[in-house]
């Protein structure tokens, strides 16, 4: 099974854009996004539109087109980010009805379900803890 990497996608597009804001830029196109990521333009056109909807970046049209920062990048956070790419619950239950005769069947998914409960609580704290700006402060002090 891959893992969903729309966050991922999502979180380095958005960290892209705060350094060229930092560096005079504010005005990416989606094809320069893309070459940082290195993935094809329709897939982050697809991602800040996600993000644009939650209000994370705005999108200019005619000459200067391009996207931008809709907040400073200490201001939006990661749970932001998640929620505007409606990212998938880290673990998810059976697809179909385990067996209920069976006590393992009967039992696991309530069981499951309250520890699944438990990691995502933990795992939204923390993307709410951290923003773009933290991000990039990070990936930067990486090279």
């Amino acid at each position: 099974m891959a893992a969903n990497s729309r966050l991922t996608i999502a979180t380095h597009a958005l960290a892209w854009m705060a350094l060229a804001r930092r560096r005079g830029q504010d005005v990416l196109t989606s094809e320069q996004v893309a070459a940082s990521v290195n993935t094809n333009a329709v897939i982050i056109r697809r991602s800040l539109g996600d993000l644009r909807r939650a209000g994370l970046v705005e999108v200019r049209h005619g000459a200067g087109a391009g996207w931008s920062l809709a907040r400073e990048p200490a201001e939006i956070t990661l749970l932001e980010v998640y929620d505007a790419v409606d990212a998938q619950p880290p673990f998810g239950l059976h697809r179909s009805e385990p067996n209920l005769e069976c006590p393992v069947g009967r039992g696991v998914r309530p069981a499951l379900s309250e520890v699944y409960g438990r990691v995502e609580r933990v795992m939204r704290q923390e993307l709410a803890e951290t923003s773009i700006a933290d991000v990039l402060r990070d990936t930067l002090a990486a090279n």
